[in-house]
């Protein structure tokens, strides 16, 4: 959802870096503020080529100040021991560091600013709960003035002193190092090398993991982030928020991962918020914050395919949706009763709008918002019979609900009773609501229990709304504050809802608004409260771009904006973006229905929609493979073409899939300029040809340019209006192909296969012939050559 404010004519939000509850933690201030002091990561005190294990001496510094010509100038500088008895502590401490071997493009390194006497045996985030470690990949030898480890894939260098592990890929390549003092000795710029800080205020730890960043370089991911595509430049905090909204820096799906245009990517593996500043500070550092009183960071070498699916390997894939979840899902803010419900399912039938989910949000108990899992039987006298019904006619029935819980709410002290809540330090509520802990294996059997009653009765899926807003200072079930636990809730909750829908449904879908590392295993997620304008579906791509290269395959958004009545012209437009996308909902301030507009745009919307719907066989094939490697349904043109220097500077166009090239209309206008990788494009509306390159394109009879790659063919079905009643035994394979192209590709998995199976089909004088397949027997295929 859903921000209930929006429904009072006076709404208000949380104003961004003002102290107020669950405003953002920005950690970098505490390595900005002169009380504290720094501990420097200065040489190699010990190594053991055999486990990779060693200690760093860290040395002592704190901020001096001095002024000159009427400007107070600020720099580090060793500091002596403030500690008594003196002979008690350490001056240079001495710390323990590793290098793990994930992989032969992965390698950990790992450091602490101090001993760890509660160190984590399970990860959440990692698929395993661990992660693998082969020093049998790599090769070790010994190199002047340090060590060395070598795969086929790239090295890496740990140099005694100054102290730097330096990461090379295959062709000997600097791809980057870690920053030591004397690295800055050439700038009078106050920049912080690998280091911890130690706070002045409680003697509390955290490790700022520095490392180069060299010219031209690019950084992409962090999550769903809506700012600028190319975050070098920027500061940004990974803090699960309620962004309020998709046009500001704040974010419901920070993620701790982020992939470097010179062929590197990097996931922090911790859950405390995270600060990096990717050269805004000062253009050649990256500055990893880190609250953690450790870094644990992982380093994946190679091209963005590469990266993409060693992370995924690392923090697990995403399971593949059912085949109905990639129909259109019909919503609005939102439907009160059976009858409302039953009526919308009737309309789309009637106006023969392809449909498969109808989404009942924050109105179907006895108060709007006040989520008891009870159908208001006032308003649903028979809601069984309702989910029976429309599943019988092709859809399935999504439901709304969220983990805070209102002292009205009846189940409020059951909640209580039970200690199923954060608590706070005394052993109260840290808020008026109840926030359901799910670090406690009492409460989540407890929720599933309540999700389970719903999905006996029918349901076929739940909206896993909020989840930002865990306690920073709560006291959870795991032993820890909400400053290691804030971060985890939405994976957490993801996981819970993700569960018991798999148990009892036999599939692996959720819709949900927050994320963390490890998130994407259980899809799908949505772009949350959008506005309704030009700007927010800008920034809507650009979130889902990022989200994509951070790990997610699957991602949908609000079609038309959320926050107010969607304007024709724009919904008009953001319609064929959404049929784009993995998944397509309707949603927001009412009304979202097409025949509540012109009778026009009820036609260009209905043909949307029959386009998404016959390109289903295209979509389902993608999406399986995209699960299996860890790719983005919605993928920025350089995770296909990683050597065209024009692909990673494009953020407003996509593929979709491998072989369609979607361009979304953000103004209203017919036609866009649209940047195509090197090679031959044919436009899916117009069949017009064009080659790699910049070119103003108009848009088809649905405005959106969609162009599709020769030697492609894409795959159809019959038109239907559920997927329920879709003929997977007759599938059209539409090619594109010029003139001088004489075979083509489709790639195809069928509703009960197993693998997705690649066809190819050959030119025979003016047509396309279907080479034999597995397939024969279970489907047949007929060619149409486009051009």
């Amino acid at each position: 959802m859903g921000f209930g404010l929006l429904l009072s004519p006076k709404a208000s939000a949380q104003i961004q870096n003002a102290d107020v509850l669950n405003a953002p933690i920005d950690i970098s201030k505490d390595f900005q503020n002169y009380l504290n002091t720094f501990y420097f990561a200065d040489e190699l005190a010990s190594f053991d080529p055999a486990t990779a294990k060693g200690t760093i001496k860290y040395l002592r510094y704190n901020y001096k100040t001095r002024q000159a010509f009427n400007n107070m100038m600020v720099k580090p500088d060793i500091e002596k021991p403030n500690e008594f008895p003196t002979t008690e502590y350490e001056v240079s401490p001495v710390l323990p560091f590793e290098i793990q071997f994930v992989s032969d493009r992965t390698i950990r390194i790992k450091t602490t600013s101090g001993p760890q006497f509660h160190p984590q045996k399970e990860s959440l985030m990692l698929v395993n709960g661990v992660a693998p470690n082969h020093p049998e990949l790599w090769k070790y030898s010994k190199i002047e003035g340090g060590h060395k480890y070598t795969s086929k894939h790239g090295s890496v260098e740990i140099l005694t002193k100054p102290w730097h592990v330096k990461i090379f890929d295959e062709k000997g390549k600097l791809l980057t190092s870690t920053l030591h003092d004397t690295d800055f000795k050439n700038t009078y710029t106050p920049t912080l090398p690998f280091s911890y800080v130690r706070r002045n205020s409680d003697y509390s730890r955290s490790m700022g993991a520095a490392f180069s960043l060299e010219p031209d370089e690019k950084i992409f991911g962090c999550g769903e982030s809506f700012t600028q595509f190319n975050k070098r430049g920027q500061k940004v905090v990974l803090w699960t928020d309620d962004a309020n909204g998709i046009q500001n820096e704040t974010m419901y799906k920070p993620i701790p991962f982020y992939m470097s245009s010179r062929g590197y990517g990097v996931f922090m593996h911790h859950s405390t918020p995270i600060t990096v500043d990717f050269g805004r500070y000062f253009a050649s550092a990256n500055e990893m914050y880190i609250g953690d009183d450790e870094a644990d960071l992982f380093f994946f070498i190679g091209e963005p395919k590469d990266i993409l699916d060693q992370y995924t390997d690392l923090t697990g894939k995403a399971a593949m949706p059912p085949l109905w979840s990639f129909g259109f899902w019909m919503s609005r803010i939102t439907y009160f009763s059976e009858k409302e419900g039953r009526d919308v399912a009737r309309d789309l039938r009637k106006y023969k709008i392809p449909t498969d989910v109808i989404h009942f949000d924050t109105g179907w108990f006895d108060v709007d918002w006040r989520n008891n899992y009870e159908f208001a039987k006032s308003r649903f006298p028979d809601a069984t019979k309702m989910m029976s019904d429309l599943k019988e006619d092709g859809f399935h029935v999504c439901l709304w609900q969220l983990p805070y819980f209102t002292p009205k709410n009846t189940l409020f002290n059951e909640i209580m009773d039970k200690n199923l809540a954060v608590k706070d330090r005394k052993g109260n509520l840290p808020y008026e609501d109840a926030v359901l802990d799910f670090s406690n294996p009492e409460t989540i059997s407890w929720y599933q229990g309540k999700l389970k009653k719903l999905f006996d009765e029918g349901v076929s899926v739940f909206k896993v709304d909020f989840g930002e807003a865990a306690p920073p200072d709560g006291i959870y079930h795991s032993g820890r504050t909400g400053f290691y636990e804030h971060n985890l809730y939405p994976l957490r909750y993801n996981k819970a809802v993700a569960e018991i829908t798999q148990k009892e449904k036999g599939y692996t879908l959720i819709w949900a608004r927050s994320t963390w590392a490890g998130s994407q295993r259980y899809p799908l997620h949505w772009g949350g409260d959008a506005e309704t304008t030009n700007g927010a579906m800008s920034a809507e791509l650009r979130g889902g771009l990022s989200l994509g290269l951070s790990g997610f395959s699957f991602w949908s958004h609000d079609v038309g904006g959320f926050a107010t009545k969607s304007p024709e012209n724009l919904y008009r437009r953001w319609a064929p973006f959404g049929m784009f996308t993995s998944h397509v909902r309707s949603h927001g301030e009412p009304p979202r229905e097409p025949w509540l507009y012109s009778k026009d745009f009820l036609e260009g919307f209905r043909k949307a929609d029959n386009m998404r719907y016959e390109l289903m066989p295209y979509i389902y094939a993608q999406a399986k493979e995209s699960s299996q490697k860890g790719l983005p349904m919605m993928r920025a043109l350089f995770v296909e073409y990683p050597n065209d220097p024009g692909a990673w500077l494009v953020d407003n166009e996509y593929l979709f899939g491998s072989s369609m090239l979607v361009a979304p209309l953000f103004e209203e206008v017919t036609e866009r300029d649209v940047y195509l990788p090197a090679g031959t494009w044919i436009d899916y509306q117009t069949k017009k040809v064009y080659e790699g390159g910049w070119h103003k394109i108009k848009a088809g009879e649905v405005p959106i340019v969609v162009l599709v790659r020769d030697g492609a063919a894409i795959p159809h079905i019959a038109l239907a209006q559920s997927t329920k009643d879709m003929d997977w035994s007759k599938l059209t394979l539409k090619v594109f192909a010029s003139d001088k192209t004489t075979s083509a590709k489709a790639k195809i998995f069928l509703p009960d296969g197993d693998a997705v199976q690649e066809i190819t089909v050959t030119k025979k004088g003016n047509t396309f012939d279907v080479t034999p397949t597995t397939l024969n027997g279970k489907t047949t295929f007929k060619t149409e050559w486009l051009k």
